[in-house]
């Protein structure tokens, strides 16, 4: 659930959400409680001196808001003085001063800052040791160091965050590159009798390869890695299978795979997902209808992910693309919005709606990226976990809390606190025996996000063979650009040979028929000499040949 900022009609507030220098106006109300899970916690420091400003220059902005009161005049701050602590509300009472504090404002504005942590730093007066004409002349450290103006480059720092910024869709398209290299690297090694946690590794340690040889020499240190750990999901398990280095299962001849990864550089995500049949020659069948229910549900999807559509259009759209295949969606599946640092966005596209699950609706906006994931099957769409024992993929929950108790549990928890304080990692990269012992406790306390492995049951004929319901998997990452729709991960699909067609659906044809690109207003013939636009619109006919040719009987 978004939840918007407060709005203009108060006083000069100096947050920290997304780095130095980020200004809001708090409204009549204040800053009320922060919403669980749909906003960073919310730390208020009152006070500026050296504790306070030394505080706040530490903390990681990523995963807090920090709002900060003080008396200071010329500061860059809420100017205004705390009266009361409010402990069981979590809250601070304040009004508004003039005069560094001296005196009261004519009207003073009394108003209440709700806060997840508080740190008092008020402090004491800066002395001048008796020296005369400090007082009068000189620029106190907390007043005009700590809180100075941002230059006119950190401005546009802070402001361009989103795909106004060139460097920003620089960077989301070098992370989806690498991603999709990534893919073709697993696919390659998807053989029988390869062990999984094998391919896992193995496309983790190429995102990671890839991505620090890229922007090393740059003057501001840049984050980049993996977003999302590989997953070898096989037949009807449905998703996030990655599992530890003991576990020694293999895929074998006729497995359906599907492959779940990411990467980011500097934040910024790009995250792809793919079905593979491990045979050779075409796929036919069941499994063929699954996959090409998944692909040109996630095509049609790419098309209706613009400016004026609403989610609930991709979520009816692509049930009935499921339908037509006689394939259904498989339910709880979220394709997130995706922005600096977060996966896991509040803007939410929900692959099937019920009375228990429900998302807000929204309508897509230009310059948003969104992580598409369709997973169909030819079962009851209905997934369940079978064992815990077997998640192995996890995220910090930012806005929990908890002096954990074992050793070993506070040793793990600071190891993914310094490793992995945001994106999703494998309990792989922990010592195994330790984290067995101290992941439990930190689950126990709510201190991690689980990604559980799910399954969709296997059936039995009436003649007792064995076989699965099959789920099929794909997932990319899209610009909503300025000029259209910008698929940038993918990967090819096998030849497939589905017992069902779309040839006769006028409905489905339609949606795929729409273009990704936006047409230039004015009219006007197009110039000639311009790669890129054909190079769009070849890569456009080719996705609409391939959806429709993965419908030939």
């Amino acid at each position: 659930m978004s939840t918007a900022r407060p709005k203009a009609g108060g006083i000069l507030l100096f947050s920290l959400g997304g780095g130095w220098g980020r200004a809001a106006r708090a409204s009549a109300a204040g800053l009320g409680p922060t919403a669980s899970g749909a906003q960073k916690p919310r730390g208020v420091v009152p006070g500026t001196g050296w504790a306070g400003c030394r505080l706040m220059e530490g903390i990681d902005t990523r995963l807090y808001d920090v709002v900060c009161i003080s008396t200071a005049p010329g500061s860059y701050l809420l100017l205004a003085r705390c009266t009361g602590v409010d402990a069981d509300g979590q809250a601070v009472h304040c009004q508004t001063v003039a005069d560094g504090g001296v005196r009261d404002t004519s009207e003073p504005w009394r108003f209440r800052v709700s806060d997840d942590k508080l740190v008092m730093a008020t402090g004491a007066e800066a002395s001048t040791f008796g020296v005369h004409g400090v007082k009068e002349h000189a620029i106190f450290l907390r007043q005009g160091v700590g809180f100075r103006e941002m230059s006119d480059d950190e401005a546009r720092e802070e402001k361009e965050l989103d795909l106004t910024s060139p460097d920003v869709v620089t960077k989301y398209k070098s992370a989806a590159e690498i991603v999709n290299k990534a893919l073709q690297s697993v696919i390659s090694k998807c053989k029988p009798k390869a062990k999984i946690v094998d391919l896992c590794e193995q496309g983790d340690a190429f995102i990671r390869e890839q991505a620090g040889n890229i922007y090393k020499n740059v003057k501001k240190k840049i984050e980049r890695g993996v977003a999302f750990p590989t997953c070898i999901s096989v037949n009807n398990t449905v998703c996030h299978f990655s599992p530890l280095a003991s576990d020694d299962t293999v895929v074998e001849e006729n497995d359906i795979v599907k492959i779940d990864m990411g990467c980011h550089i500097d934040g910024f995500i790009a995250v792809v997902g793919h079905t593979h049949v491990i045979q050779e020659g075409p796929v036919t069948g069941r499994a063929a209808d699954v996959i090409a229910a998944a692909n040109t549900a996630a095509e049609v999807a790419l098309r209706l992910v613009r400016p004026g559509k609403k989610n609930k259009d991709v979520t009816e759209a692509i049930q009935k693309v499921a339908a037509a295949y006689d394939c259904k969606i498989v339910e709880g599946v979220l394709s997130h919005q995706l922005k600096q640092f977060v996966i896991d966005g509040n803007k939410v596209i929900i692959s099937v709606t019920n009375p228990e699950t429900r998302v807000d609706e929204f309508e897509f906006e230009e310059n948003e990226v969104y992580a598409i994931d369709v997973v169909t099957s030819t079962g009851e769409g209905k997934p369940k976990l079978l064992d815990e024992k077997q998640t192995t993929i996890y995220k910090r929950a930012v806005d929990k809390n908890y002096h954990l108790k074992m050793k070993s549990s506070r040793f793990i928890f600071s190891e993914i606190s310094q490793k992995f304080p945001i994106m999703p990692f494998s309990a792989r990269a922990l010592e195994e025996k330790r984290a067995r012992l101290g992941l439990v406790e930190c689950m126990n306390h709510d201190l991690l996000q689980p990604y559980p492995v799910l399954h969709e049951k296997p059936e039995f004929s009436f003649l007792l063979f064995f076989f699965y319901r099959r789920p099929g998997h794909i997932k990319f990452t899209v610009l909503l650009m300025p000029n259209g729709s910008d698929r940038i991960t993918s990967h090819p699909l096998q030849q497939l040979l589905p017992s069902k067609t779309i040839d006769d659906n006028a409905e489905i044809k339609a949606w795929l028929a729409l273009g990704t690109k936006t047409k230039k207003k004015g009219g006007g013939k197009k110039k000639k000499g311009k790669k890129g636009d054909a190079q769009d619109d070849a890569a456009e006919s080719e996705t609409k040949d391939g959806a429709s040719n993965s419908t030939a009987a």
